[in-house]
């Protein structure tokens, strides 16, 4: 596994958000415009969500992985994680109301000492239940080996990051040795079930580059992924997502460290494409922090970017209507979700 400490471990000075939204910021010139500029552009300004379909909770920052691109700046050394108390207020909160989608993350959300309990009592209230497991967690420990077999159980759909289908790309982005790992991780969902012809059990994969450039098409790179995975591997999955990286957190890092930013920007401005804004996920997904806080999305909240609702920033005050009818919040790294096709937590959008 990769060794490498997580920023905030480090000191490093892109661990205060206040330092990372000042680099995102301190460029505008004539190419750099604000992303709400060219919102302002298409008649899409101010930004207002379309209805919460999708109720996404972070569940803590501990990993026991730390890749390279986290836009968490996730690992085994952060030890923020959302407590038993709190997810009760989720409960509460989700029990008001319609929506039907739970999408669990982290970190490893697995790592969270409740997180089974979480999900049993999720399915208590009739909710489908995603989870974003990393795949190495479940060889990481005795305690987790049978984590495909719960996730059966509980009819629980897995959303896994391989980075590639070959050892040298994924190893190099996520560390030594999670290729081989992530392998006999798939190669046990399957046993179960998932990703198989006729199973209602859903596994998807999630492509993200690793480097300074957008995303393939998803279609394409799905058709390579399935035969390799097949293949090589004798692997099923059901779907690949490929999602751009967003500039925030490690990946800042990375593109400041390697000469890349103002080129990456510059990018993922000219690639900007109106029927992506409209379809991304703050649109129709709550982020809820591991400490309770609410954001627009997952990215909003790494930047601490909470919520516009003065009334109902905190799960305990949670008001879906307000909610409803919030104004978006919004930074220059959303160029990232409207670029090219378009990048969600559900891979691409248009």
């Amino acid at each position: 596994m990769n060794p490498t400490k997580s920023l905030y471990s480090q000191h490093h000075f892109l661990s205060d958000v206040h330092h990372q939204m000042k680099v995102l910021e301190e460029v505008r010139g004539q190419h750099f415009p604000l992303f709400k500029d060219k919102l302002k552009e298409i008649g899409l300004y101010p930004f207002r969500p379309a209805g919460i379909e999708i109720f996404q909770v972070n569940l803590g920052k501990m990993c026991n992985q730390t890749c390279k691109h986290c836009h968490v700046d996730a690992g085994p050394d952060r030890k923020e994680i959302m407590t038993k108390e709190t997810m009760q207020e989720c409960l509460d909160a989700l029990a008001k109301t319609n929506i039907s989608t739970v999408d669990l993350t982290g970190g490893a959300p697995e790592m969270n000492p409740y997180f089974r309990w979480f999900v049993e009592e999720i399915k208590k209230l009739n909710r489908h239940v995603m989870v974003r497991c990393n795949l190495t967690i479940i060889l990481a420990n005795k305690k987790y080996h049978d984590l495909p077999e719960f996730y059966r159980k509980h009819q629980v759909e897995v959303i896994s990051s391989l980075p590639f289908y070959n050892r040298g790309r994924t190893d190099r982005q996520r560390g030594a040795g999670v290729f081989d790992l992530s392998i006999k991780a798939l190669r046990m969902l399957n046993e179960v079930g998932y990703g198989k012809e006729n199973s209602n059990l859903k596994l998807n994969l999630v492509y993200n580059p690793a480097g300074a450039f957008l995303p393939p098409s998803q279609k394409t790179l799905e058709g390579e992924y399935k035969k390799e995975l097949k293949e090589r591997f004798d692997i099923d999955f059901n779907d690949l997502f490929v999602i751009t990286n967003m500039p925030i957190n490690r990946y800042l890092d990375y593109l400041l460290v390697s000469g890349n930013y103002e080129d990456y920007m510059t990018k993922l401005i000219h690639a900007f494409n109106p029927a992506a804004a409209k379809g991304v996920m703050c649109r129709n997904t709550i982020s809820i922090g591991w400490d309770g806080y609410l954001y627009d999305c997952d990215f909003n909240q790494m930047l601490e970017m909470k919520v516009g609702c003065k009334n109902s920033q905190h799960i305990s005050q949670f008001d879906e209507k307000a909610l409803n009818n919030r104004e978006i919040m919004l930074g220059q790294h959303c160029y990232g979700c409207t670029a090219g096709a378009g990048s969600s937590c559900g891979g691409q959008v248009t």
